[in-house]
């Protein structure tokens, strides 16, 4: 199966499933930094390998990235990307440092790696439960790097498949004023090997 294959049905079901999902990572981070987290209606997408960056801010943008790898019934990978600001803010916060202390010491990283495998693996466990399929996040990496090198040799391993990949897209914020507030988006794309295994699931479901 190709991503052109993918019906407007298959799309709005993976969307429905992200929402549930999205909504259990959203209520584990929000129990991580004691904030209400709030997060749009996922978007789901087919897009252009080489627009990817341009969903994370534009490719010179400094980010902090969190990627996992899929494993399981399905495999993919998932990535966590917070502006370089608030990645900063919610590792201090998190360690309970002033926001004047240094953020991505070794502590802070391993801080942010934590998050990045908790919003994944509740993220891949409400959407396994509903579809009935076993996914598993990987060991998390963290790269901290304008997005586009953050994500460059991931675009090459999604490159081998083609020029497109399917992107459930989220992005997530809380309600602090401005100045303080956290935000990310959070994106998880299939592999193109799986998607027969996707699809299947969410017609034995539906």
């Amino acid at each position: 199966m190709t991503f052109r294959q993918l019906t407007e049905e298959h799309l709005d079901a993976l969307r429905e499933i992200s929402n549930v999902g999205m909504g259990n990572a959203a209520t584990a981070l929000s129990q991580m930094v004691d904030e209400t987290i709030d997060l749009r209606v996922p978007k789901v997408s087919l897009a252009d390998i080489s627009d990817v960056p341009d969903l994370m801010g534009g490719a010179d943008m400094v980010v902090v990235g969190v990627t996992l790898q899929i494993r399981g019934d399905a495999t993919g990978t998932v990535l966590l990307v917070f502006p370089e600001e608030s990645a900063l803010r919610l590792a201090r916060r998190l360690l309970g440092r002033p926001q004047s202390a240094p953020a991505l010491d070794e502590m802070g990283i391993s801080t942010l790696k934590e998050v990045g495998n908790i919003l994944a693996s509740s993220y891949l466990g409400a959407m396994g439960s509903l579809l009935n399929l076993t996914l598993l996040p990987s060991i998390p990496l963290l790269a901290h790097d304008m997005a586009g090198a953050v994500i460059d040799y991931l675009l090459i391993e999604l490159s081998e498949s083609g020029n497109q990949a399917l992107v459930i897209e989220t992005e997530f914020h809380g309600r602090s004023p401005q100045e303080r507030v956290i935000s990310g988006h959070f994106f998880l794309m299939p592999d193109p090997a799986s998607l027969e295994v996707l699809t299947g699931a969410i017609g034995a479901v539906q």
